[in-house]
């Protein structure tokens, strides 16, 4: 595998796929893991678009397949990552909704909290769309409504390069985060305007930590999150972590004050970010040790999960060989690849041991409930449908009593 990915790096050609999310480890659980876990709402993501991550509708229908199987409720989805413009969201958008019709039975378009339920009721697939720049908005901010009713969730403003709205990760990783803009402020009127939620990931610190402010000063209460970013603090002492390590990872104070806002931060389970590790497979461990790292720091109700799983290392190298440029990371990625690090721990295959692993770390049920899909759900309700934190706190538990005693009497039948 290191042979040909070093291959790759150069070629960017190889004769098939390389499937890293396919062909990612499938861990073994207990069986009250398993069921625990399609038992509850289970919110991960798909952090790969069209034609940077998968091209064939197969591949979607046997990742979603097998996600349903292991009761992975639904994923928030990339529409569009780096510079994109309006039409490649549109034509990307059309293969995914191509893909999903047919199988229409399969899938719930989201449009508020309780379409999440209905999904799991169903046993349907919940699909949250996320877009990770804003260039989509092809610099018109009425297309927001838009891209709204598109069923956009939430927006990343800057994805590693500088852009108009300010610098992503990697731009800032090399001494050139210009902070946020005045488009910037904006785009982030527009997105507080039509509900739709405030992603941090990706945002070199000048620009998020500006962003933060003016959210904080502007729309007090409304919360901003990161969808899929892993915790810097955790890898800073590890034997083989880089000198400035991985520029995917977040700060402790950022990760702070996205829960001080009411939101929640999830870790990714992608191997090339878990700087100075690269495993050929990441392990339930390791994977458990990100989300208690964050449970640790910014307390069980502001953490969730995600995946940024990728079909096709290939295209992923292809893609960061096309975009030199917005990939200048001194060979970090191409490296970690070079040392094992080619996929994923997709949800679906290892939720149930992550579950078994943090029951051991003394983790109950509740909490497992909130870091699974609840936190999001919170956050969901508060900024999609104006629903108070508390309020949805409070109704809850019921609502997890009820819809689970439906979805016992539906599969009963």
């Amino acid at each position: 595998m290191k042979s040909l990915l070093s291959a790759i790096a150069v070629t960017a050609c190889l004769a098939g796929p390389l499937a890293a999310s396919e062909e990612s480890k499938t861990w073994d659980a207990s069986d009250e893991a398993k069921q625990f876990v399609v038992d509850t709402i289970v919110i991960g993501m798909l952090a790969s678009p069209y034609g940077t991550g998968w091209t064939d509708y197969d591949q979607l229908h046997t990742y979603f397949e097998r996600a349903r199987d292991n009761g992975i409720t639904g994923h928030e989805m990339t529409l569009a990552a780096a510079d994109m413009s309006f039409e490649t969201l549109q034509e990307q958008h059309y293969h995914f909704r191509a893909a999903m019709a047919e199988q229409p039975d399969k899938y719930q378009i989201v449009n508020n909290t309780r379409d999440i339920e209905a999904a799991h009721l169903h046993g349907k697939t919940a699909v949250l769309w996320n877009s990770q720049t804003a260039t989509i908005l092809n610099g018109d901010l009425k297309k927001m409504a838009l891209l709204k009713d598109m069923g956009i969730k939430s927006m990343i403003l800057a994805y590693n390069d500088i852009f108009r709205t300010g610098s992503g990760q990697l731009a800032a990783y090399n001494g050139n985060d210009i902070g946020l803009t005045t488009w910037g402020k904006a785009v982030i009127d527009e997105l507080v305007r039509f509900g739709i939620l405030l992603d941090l990931s990706h945002t070199g610190s000048k620009t998020a930590n500006d962003a933060m402010a003016y959210m904080e000063e502007n729309y007090p209460g409304v919360p901003f999150v990161y969808t899929h970013s892993v915790p810097a603090g955790l890898y800073t002492s590890e034997p083989g972590a880089t000198p400035r390590g991985c520029y995917r990872a977040i700060p402790d104070d950022e990760a702070l004050r996205a829960a001080k806002s009411g939101g929640y931060v999830a870790p990714t389970f992608t191997e090339w970010m878990l700087d100075g590790i690269w495993p050929d497979d990441i392990s339930p461990e390791q994977a458990a040790d990100m989300i208690d790292y964050y449970v640790q720091l910014v307390g069980v109700d502001h953490v969730g999960i995600a995946t940024d799983d990728m079909f096709s290392t290939e295209l992923v190298v292809k893609f960061a060989t096309a975009n030199a440029s917005m990939y200048d990371d001194g060979g970090y990625m191409i490296d970690a690849f070079n040392n094992g690090a080619t996929g994923n721990g997709e949800l679906a295959k290892i939720l149930a041991a992550i579950t078994d692993d943090l029951w051991a770390r003394g983790y109950t049920n509740e909490d497992l409930a909130k870091i699974y899909g609840g936190n999001k759900m919170r956050v969901y309700s508060q900024v999609w449908e104006g629903v108070a934190p508390e309020q949805f706190t409070k109704n809850y538990p019921e609502r997890l009593r009820m819809r689970q005693e439906l979805r016992d009497y539906f599969y009963s039948r």
